[in-house]
């Protein structure tokens, strides 16, 4: 377990932000080591070097996801976006499925299973989403964390409510994965971009998938899709993987040289450490908020605070150097490693005047 002491001089080694950078739910900083990682990246391309290491980075990268994840690397597919493999699994229901959604989800989530055109896509408002899965609902799909205002969804019954009904569970994590603990073998498919809170470059996405495969088709599947990459890349695959590999899109060689380092960073920390740090400093900054008269919307337990009515303010904060997002008109202040106590007196500071 990390110490408050080794946390911060980890932190400290590897982040130097010129900001009060408070925008994690937007893009995550990268640590010096994945910067490095891919200033090599790029190097072996200029050279004309081999790049056996960047496809060893990917499969280390894989391993570690499925770690944090908490199910078994040959469960975890590697792709480029949540709206890929949101689409892959659209691909699979048959028509007039009813998909249930929450309201204002992250579009990612939900756009595949809409421009089908044959499905029935219910939407409620997050708070109902557990008690609206009704027999007949063959998928509920939905964010851990809301992307606009950081409310998360309450799993722990939106599980018992599927399990009741026989409907299957997708899960968005890529507001959640890197600072709440997740355990993907709880829902039948999960998946979750890396840019943000896993510090990682654009350009990957994690699927995960039972060990059946949840009945999806490899839509999208080409050569590294095969159970033997290099002996496929002419002609139809012969053999598919024969684990979750077989959803993998070809991979963004550069991202996955640096990710391998951020989750690397993440799992030092710890997910757990990380998750009191993040949480500690949104509680700080709610209650700054309400001794200036502002009331977030409400989100217990989140590391994301959203304030109504003040996302105007975010080009004039900006220009202060205090880094938010201005979402739906709210201000949106996401709470990571690298955001100190410092940093949320700063915007509670800008905001009183």
């Amino acid at each position: 377990m990390e110490t408050t002491e080794t946390f911060e001089s980890l932190v400290r080694a590897e982040f130097s932000p010129k900001s009060s950078y408070l925008n994690t739910a937007s893009n995550g900083l990268l640590p010096a080591r994945t910067v490095a990682a891919l200033q090599e990246a790029a190097l072996l391309r200029a050279e004309g070097r081999p790049l056996t290491s960047l496809y060893e980075d990917v499969e280390a990268s894989r391993a570690a996801f499925a770690r944090l994840a908490g199910v078994p690397a040959g469960r975890v597919a590697a792709g480029a976006s949540v709206a890929a493999h949101t689409g892959v699994i659209a691909a699979s229901l048959p028509a007039g499925a009813e998909v249930l959604t929450a309201e204002d989800d992250f579009t990612s989530v939900l756009n595949p299973f809409h421009v089908r055109g044959d499905l029935k896509v219910r939407t409620v408002p997050l708070e109902r989403i557990a008690e609206s899965v009704r027999p007949g609902t063959a998928l509920v799909a939905v964010s851990a964390a809301q992307s606009a205002d950081g409310r998360i969804a309450d799993l722990a019954a939106l599980r018992e409510a599927a399990r009741a009904h026989g409907a299957r569970t997708y899960v968005d994590f890529s507001q959640a994965a890197g600072w709440l603990p997740m355990d993907a073998d709880a829902y039948d498919f999960t998946a979750a971009v890396t840019f943000k809170w896993l510090l990682g470059p654009h350009g990957a996405a994690f699927l995960t998938v039972p060990e059946d495969f949840g009945g999806l088709t490899p839509l999208l599947a080409g050569w590294v899709a095969a159970e033997k990459p290099w002996d496929s890349c002419y002609g139809p695959v012969a053999e598919l993987a024969r684990s979750a590999r077989r959803f993998d899109l070809t991979h963004a060689l550069f991202s996955y040289a640096g990710l391998r380092h951020s989750l690397e960073l993440i799992e030092e920390l710890g997910v757990d450490a990380v998750h009191a740090h993040d949480v500690a400093l949104a509680e700080r900054f709610r209650a700054g908020l309400a001794g200036l008269g502002h009331e977030p919307v409400a989100a217990p337990g989140s590391a994301i605070v959203s304030v109504p009515g003040l996302g105007f303010r975010q080009p004039e904060l900006s220009e202060a150097g205090i880094e938010v997002s201005d979402r739906a008109g709210n201000l949106r202040a996401a709470f990571h490693l690298y955001t100190t106590a410092a940093d949320v007196d700063r915007l509670l500071d800008a905001l009183s005047g």
